[in-house]
């Protein structure tokens, strides 16, 4: 029986690398993403790579219908070992007397009601067949608070909150939960928080060496192939240049 994962915001970034490092270790895939040119190429190039078989979903996951037709349409879905939670954002810096409401809205729908809402339509099929291993992407901001970062550090500590009550509540149904909480890591996201400004995503990562998200994937992937009676609860990962959200030797 082959094995099966699906990667959310597997279009660029983190998702995208998870996807090719679960593909080289023989997973079956099933990647989700709002651009559909991006999902056709990296389908593409997975299937070219690796002798494995990726479904697409095209979906925003901030619209719970949305989800729960998408999900509805995914083959052999009963099969299904892993769902990585990666898909999520930053939008806007600002202190948060002077937060913008659309930015906020787009952070709670994506970082936590997305979760939530494909969270909850796979997790029975994993209760049913008691395993499987959930990996919910969170961030050092789900530990500290930063200046500015308000809203956006609300929803990621929401993901560490919610990653500890999956562990919980899924206890008795052998099912593992991992977050991995990475620091900066030099992605699509600083584009996307500033609102496609590239000289401002750029000056985030000046004068040290970031994090890739490959280094990310390598940690997912360590996570999900250890033995069956090993959890791996929680994995805080930062450059060696960064000490906490705040502090980062650039040089």
């Amino acid at each position: 029986m082959s094995k099966l994962a699906i990667v959310t915001g597997a279009t660029a970034g983190i998702g995208e690398s998870t996807a090719r490092k679960l593909a080289g270790i023989g997973f079956d895939l099933v990647l989700t993403g709002r651009r559909q040119e991006r999902l056709e190429r990296l389908k593409q190039q997975i299937e070219n790579d690796y002798n494995i078989k990726v479904q697409l979903l095209c979906f925003d996951i901030r619209d719970k219908k949305e989800v729960e037709t998408a999900i509805e349409k995914i083959e052999k879905i009963e099969e299904l070992e892993i769902l990585i939670n990666n898909a999520g954002l930053a939008s806007g810096l600002s202190p948060i007397h002077e937060g913008d409401n659309d930015d906020w809205e787009k952070m709670i729908d994506t970082n936590i009601k997305g979760l939530l809402y494909i969270s909850r339509k796979i997790m029975p099929y994993m209760v049913k067949n008691k395993k499987g291993h959930i990996v919910n992407i969170g961030s050092v901001a789900g530990r500290e608070v930063y200046p500015n970062g308000n809203v956006y550090c609300a929803t990621k500590h929401a993901v560490d909150a919610l990653s500890k009550a999956m562990r919980i509540d899924l206890l008795p149904h052998g099912i593992r939960v991992t977050q991995i909480a990475p620091g900066a890591v030099e992605t699509e996201f600083s584009i996307v928080r500033f609102h496609g400004d590239e000289g401002k995503a750029k000056a985030v990562y000046n004068g040290f060496d970031p994090l890739l998200a490959e280094d990310i994937a390598d940690a997912v992937i360590y996570a999900v192939t250890r033995p069956a009676h090993v959890n791996i609860n929680d994995m805080l990962i930062m450059p060696t240049a960064q000490a906490t959200a705040t502090n980062i030797d650039r040089k």
